[in-house]
């Protein structure tokens, strides 16, 4: 049987399928290289050594996308396909709801007109709003500040009135805190195309010369440093979370909601200044205004997703910097022996 991976080249999206390939699962990707490259296709195969179908397609046209589900025998959908960065969101709502809610309905019609009954959701902590309290755990009240998160919460919702109609329909959402790091061999990482929207990315450029600094958006929010604080997980952890949440939903059918987090809450600084020890570079940075959308604190329980999907983070905070220095490097070289 076939698993359809829709942003099967993003970030997350092609650790999860380097994942699926090890396991000896069968996988078609599909994506429309909006914030990913044609290149990680190559990577994933040299990474593996495996095979898989690729489409190039955005998923908000139903005629093109329904021409996968003609060709293959899709037994489950893992979707990632969104347009992901909270600040842009807030600068271009409409075209965050337009494409973030248009895809999922459009996949969601085609996996019911072809008897498609397994949905793994990439859906985000940012629909828990700005918490009360913390760590926070899936039964917090949810809300949003901004139209990223919005439009998870909208789908979230969507899919629970899916299960409520149909009792065999089974989906895993799966709220993710802050994924960072890349693949241990260097060949996938987090490259969006232009100037980076999230953190992680941005300190690797800074970390090059690419960029000149990093802009750290508001030092005066309650916490150790006035910095931001999030729960950052490796992404190869991550990826193996959407393993395990697959197979729990086959398993055990019905609607499941995990949160993937390390259950730690690091600054922005601590980030930067882990990133600067371990790869010894300088992260020139410089204090500006909060950015919109933004909330003070943000870390996972995952004691649920422990337990019930026998998962738990292996990499730490170091790795996590580590590996993605040694990504950027790797990109570095290869687009310096392309030319």
């Amino acid at each position: 049987m076939m698993i359809l991976v829709t942003g099967g080249c993003g970030y997350i999206g092609s650790h999860t399928v380097v994942e699926l390939l090890d396991d000896n699962r069968d996988v078609v990707i599909v994506d429309n290289f909006s914030n990913s490259s044609p290149n990680v296709l190559d990577s994933i195969k040299e990474i593996t050594d495996k095979d898989f179908r690729f489409y190039k397609i955005d998923i908000t046209n139903e005629n093109d996308l329904e021409v996968v589900f003609k060709e293959n025998k899709i037994n489950s959908v893992i979707h990632f396909a969104a347009l992901k960065a909270v600040g842009e969101s807030v600068e271009k709502p409409l075209e965050y709801y337009y494409n973030n809610l248009n895809s999922t309905l459009v996949l969601l019609k085609l996996m019911k007109k072809y008897n498609v009954k397994n949905f793994v959701f990439s859906s985000s902590a940012t629909v828990y709003g700005s918490p009360k309290t913390l760590p926070i755990n899936e039964d917090f009240p949810l809300s949003t500040t901004n139209p990223y998160g919005a439009s998870k919460l909208i789908i979230e919702n969507i899919l629970k009135d899916i299960c409520k109609a149909d009792s065999s329909f089974n989906v895993a959402i799966l709220r993710y805190f802050n994924p960072v790091g890349a693949h241990k061999s260097g060949l996938i990482g987090e490259n969006p195309n232009g100037i980076p929207n999230n953190l992680m990315p941005y300190i690797t450029k800074v970390s090059i010369g690419e960029l000149p600094f990093l802009n750290v958006y508001g030092n005066d929010y309650d916490t150790n440093d006035g910095t931001g604080v999030r729960d950052y997980i490796h992404v190869l952890d991550l990826a193996n979370g959407h393993l395990k949440a697959l197979d729990k939903i086959h398993t055990s059918p019905g609607l499941v909601i995990y949160n993937l987090g390390t259950g730690n809450g690091y600054s922005v600084l601590d980030l930067v200044n882990t990133y600067s020890k371990v790869n010894n570079v300088d992260i020139p940075y410089k204090i500006v205004e909060r950015r919109a959308g933004d909330i003070a604190k943000c870390f996972a329980d995952p004691t649920k997703a422990n337990k019930e999907l026998n998962w738990s983070c292996k990499y730490n905070l170091e790795d996590m910097c580590k590996d993605s220095y040694t990504f950027q490097l790797n990109s570095i070289s290869n687009a310096l022996s392309v030319d």
